[in-house]
């Protein structure tokens, strides 16, 4: 029983704890990466026409214009792959919330051909770079000159760095939109728009539906291709957790075959008794199946109470332990997530029950059924 109550009280836990921690990385990295993009090959021309039937549409609350690419920055002999995204500093917080997060610096310093860049504070960090420095901004092209090819390089003085917990903290930098434009060579255009919807689940499949009915060329894409890797990887590892993890209720399960085996060996004569009183096969089988499946009924209940209150307050009880002994589970210098988040989902917590309740029913199958084989001639020969 207490076996059975540790593996429920395990898997209820943990399911709490990944679910937590797929909710902060969704509430972190959407607040920061659009819910949604439309591009259109070659560049939008006239955005705005386009900005204002987008905004029109059934649940999208915003939409910015952007132009975005990959390249190497670097600066004090260190160097970090990029994506550079220019953006309107005056429409970004309609759609993320990177201006709510800056630690040093303004985003209203991104002016055009000012080439001021906003760096993420893990990637400032690993180029050692604070506002006021240059970097380099490296991009996979050439240009050809009758001296000969060079690579396509840039100079931009850092004015701000900003810090939302997510994985964009060391591979975002923001630029105005008119230098990303000339930089990637599309002056006087817009590579697309990026959506806000006021549900961030509506976007999925709606967006390419949304980019369609623009014209032709235009195409869509949401969060879910996007950033879409990152979630499978933790649903998927909290399959995987899980899957681990009922073994302990498997093993639970076990040792109620192993106590029902040997109470039947220890009983024989009492069920030779019941046999020769009335008792059928079936009725016999009965007995040891009810028994059996209230050890794991009550250890799953058990389990499953205290599984439940744990996951509630797990967040509290790691803050507590911190607190008491001055160190961090999670330093918030290198973790993302600086604390055990928990959701506790009643659907998780059906799904264990069940699982639970019946692993301890098909555990009772085999001694019960020994038990409604004692012959009541043989097991009383020589009582």
């Amino acid at each position: 029983m207490l076996g059975m109550a540790l593996g429920v009280m395990a898997l209820i836990v943990v399911s709490s704890v990944m679910n937590g921690f797929d909710r902060e990385l969704k509430t972190r990295i959407l607040s920061v990466v659009p819910h949604g993009f439309v591009e259109k090959t070659g560049g939008i021309s006239d955005w705005r026409t386009a900005r204002a039937e987008l905004e029109g549409l059934p649940g999208v609350v915003a939409a910015s214009p952007f132009v975005k690419g990959f390249g190497l920055l670097a600066a004090n002999a260190h160097s970090q792959g990029v994506e550079f995204q220019g953006v309107l500093p005056a429409d970004l917080g309609r759609v993320s919330v990177v201006g709510e997060h800056m630690l040093l610096g303004d985003l209203e310093t991104l002016q055009p051909r000012s080439y001021s860049i906003v760096l993420g504070r893990l990637l400032a960090l690993s180029l050692g770079v604070t506002p006021g420095d240059q970097v380099l901004l490296t991009l996979p092209d050439v240009t050809v000159t009758p001296a000969g090819i060079f690579p396509r390089t840039k100079r931009f003085t850092v004015t701000g760095v900003f810090s939302v917990g997510a994985q964009v903290d060391q591979s975002l930098a923001l630029i105005n939109i008119e230098d990303a434009a000339r930089l990637v060579r599309m002056r006087g255009k817009v590579q697309g728009l990026q959506l806000k919807f006021a549900d961030m689940n509506d976007a999925v499949g709606t967006v390419s539906r949304y980019a369609d009915g623009l014209g032709e060329g235009f195409v869509g894409t949401d969060w879910s291709k996007t950033q879409g890797s990152l979630f499978a990887a933790v649903k998927m590892e909290k399959t995987v957790v899980m899957v681990m993890l009922m073994i302990i209720v498997a093993v639970a399960a076990f040792n109620i075959v192993s106590a029902l085996v040997l109470m039947v060996a220890d009983k024989r004569a009492d069920i030779a008794v019941l046999r020769t009183l009335g008792l059928t096969s079936r009725q016999i089988m009965g007995v040891f199946v009810v028994q059996g499946s209230a050890i794991g009924v009550l250890g799953a209940l058990a389990g499953a109470v205290l599984g439940i209150l744990l996951a509630l307050n797990i967040s509290d009880i790691v803050r507590w332990f911190e607190e008491l002994t001055g160190t961090y589970l999670f330093d918030p210098s290198v973790f993302f997530v600086s604390y055990l988040p928990s959701e506790l989902r009643g659907d998780d917590v059906l799904v264990v029950l069940v699982a639970a309740l019946l692993m301890s029913f098909a555990a009772t199958l085999y001694p019960a059924w020994r038990a409604s084989q004692v012959e009541p001639a043989e097991a009383l020969r020589y009582e």
